[in-house]
């Protein structure tokens, strides 16, 4: 099994490095300056100079490729590119070639034979459901690396568990929203995180955020932690908009009502009545930017 990523890594770039290396030491540059631009060795510069690095014939044949190349062997040798000007041109391209009937998705599907047949969907296309999905898993699994990282976390977790969830941009229903399955509980003061992440998992912090989308959020992910005043204090101090909801009230529009009062709202709280648990849910644009605030109320010392 061959992700298209790793035909970035092992074609795509040795070959257009290669290619870079040798058009600025056409217009004059050192090795040393070719390895700098790069950001690469120059040991790695006298292998592409003397033909040690093997080169992916058809990449470097793509018309767009030599186009991209030489455009910016031109820019970074005059300085009207820059070495991020460059790595950004580069991203976008390869986004490009990943796209169906292109160079990258080609190679993928050569390696990958049964991929040109799936009949639902197509996985080069950068829109397609299944993308869509695993980005979010993959946001979800490095904000879970946070909070696994994360000395003291388990002391936010409640005694329901925590979960941390992300949804697919056009979210309306649990089912678009991917969670942990069976949530994060402590086990001897260690955060611990039973499964990977799947989609429909999660009900209540799946549904938090959705009321909350509703309500005009721009949120795509969200974690819940027990309720406690100085955690909201610490959350304030860093920049969040804190507003409190009825949790014995309909979840939506209970939520969707707190929204309205503070659109800005980036914490959405409730302390607790017969037999609820109080809580604090904190939403952010990703789950690693969720899992990366908390982390900062952690290191307060909470």
């Amino acid at each position: 099994m061959k992700f298209v990523e790793e035909l970035v890594v092992e074609e795509f770039l040795p070959t257009v490095r290669s290619m870079l290396a040798a058009e600025l030491r056409e217009r004059g540059f050192t090795q040393r300056e070719v390895a700098s631009v790069l950001g690469i060795s120059q040991s790695a510069v006298s292998k592409y100079a003397h033909g040690e690095v093997t080169i992916n014939d058809e990449i470097a044949d793509d018309e767009r490729v030599r186009e991209h190349v030489d455009d910016l062997a031109t820019g970074l040798a005059d300085g009207s590119v820059t070495s991020v000007q460059a790595l950004v041109d580069l991203e976008v391209l390869i986004r490009e070639l990943e796209a169906g009937g292109d160079v990258l998705a080609r190679l993928h599907e050569y390696e990958e034979p049964e991929l040109a047949d799936h009949p639902s969907f197509r996985v080069h296309d950068p829109t397609s459901e299944l993308r869509t999905a695993e980005r979010v898993r993959s946001s979800l699994r490095r904000g879970l690396r946070i909070i696994e990282n994360t000395s003291g976390f388990a002391s936010l977790i409640p005694a329901v568990g925590t979960n941390l969830v992300a949804c697919t941009p056009d979210a309306s229903t649990i089912d678009d929203v991917a969670g942990v399955p069976g949530r994060i509980v402590d086990v001897k003061g260690q955060a611990t995180i039973p499964a990977d992440p799947a989609f429909g998992v999660s009900e209540h912090v799946a549904s938090i955020l959705l009321a909350a989308r509703e309500r005009g959020s721009d949120a795509s992910a969200a974690l819940n932690v027990r309720y406690d005043p100085d955690i909201l204090d610490a959350l304030t101090a860093d920049g969040h908009t804190a507003v409190e909801f009825d949790e014995t009230e309909e979840l939506q529009s209970s939520v969707g009502a707190a929204i309205a009062s503070a659109p800005e709202a980036t914490v959405l709280y409730q302390t607790g009545g017969d037999g609820i648990e109080p809580i604090t849910y904190v939403l952010g644009p990703d789950a690693e930017t969720v899992a990366d605030d908390v982390r900062q109320v952690v290191s307060t010392g909470l």
